[in-house]
């Protein structure tokens, strides 16, 4: 258990620093490309928001390694992070609906929030964590079903990958050993 309070065991070290070496590579990514070509042009703000969004998700991965007692909930902690990541990364970049500014790609932020205060309220536990995917999974359908029906019907394929990644991650926290 010390190991486990103290940063994760030792075989997920490499990982870690694979997820956090990442992100500072993402960070960087929009830095370097700014020196070769005028298409990327960040704002300090970008870089700002960009940072803090890698920060939660590292954040959240960094908590996953330490509460995980198998890989199938490691697993499953990266793809629900990793949903929920790229929902508001695509958002924010060029929108789900349209461009970003399109209002109705407002609703796209509230599932990975939904994800985030589901599995805080089941205390992060595995059974728990399932039954919140599934949650999760099906208010982005919801969310599709809507937007269709109001004449959005372009968000077919982006609804059917995240559903995808929420569902695996549900199926993963079903098989993952509980603590």
């Amino acid at each position: 258990m010390a190991k486990l309070l103290a940063g994760g065991y030792p075989r997920d070290r490499w990982l870690r620093w694979l997820v956090w070496g990442g992100a500072a590579a993402l960070l960087l990514a929009p830095l370097v490309a700014m020196q070769f070509t005028d298409e990327v042009q960040w704002t300090g703000l970008d870089f700002a928001v960009f940072g803090a969004m890698l920060l939660v998700a590292c954040g959240l991965f960094e908590l996953a390694v330490r509460l995980a007692r198998d890989k199938a909930f490691l697993v499953a902690s990266g793809l629900a992070v990793g949903a929920g990541f790229l929902t508001v990364w695509a958002n924010l970049a060029v929108g789900i609906v349209g461009s970003e500014d399109n209002p109705v790609n407002q609703g796209f932020f509230a599932v990975p929030a939904l994800a985030l205060v589901a599995a805080a309220a089941v205390r992060f536990r595995a059974p728990g964590l399932a039954w919140a995917m599934r949650l999760v999974a099906a208010a982005q359908l919801a969310l599709a079903i809507w937007l269709a029906a109001a004449g959005h019907g372009q968000v077919w394929v982006f609804t059917g990958v995240m559903c995808a990644a929420w569902l695996v991650s549900a199926g993963l926290f079903a098989r993952a050993r509980p603590r």
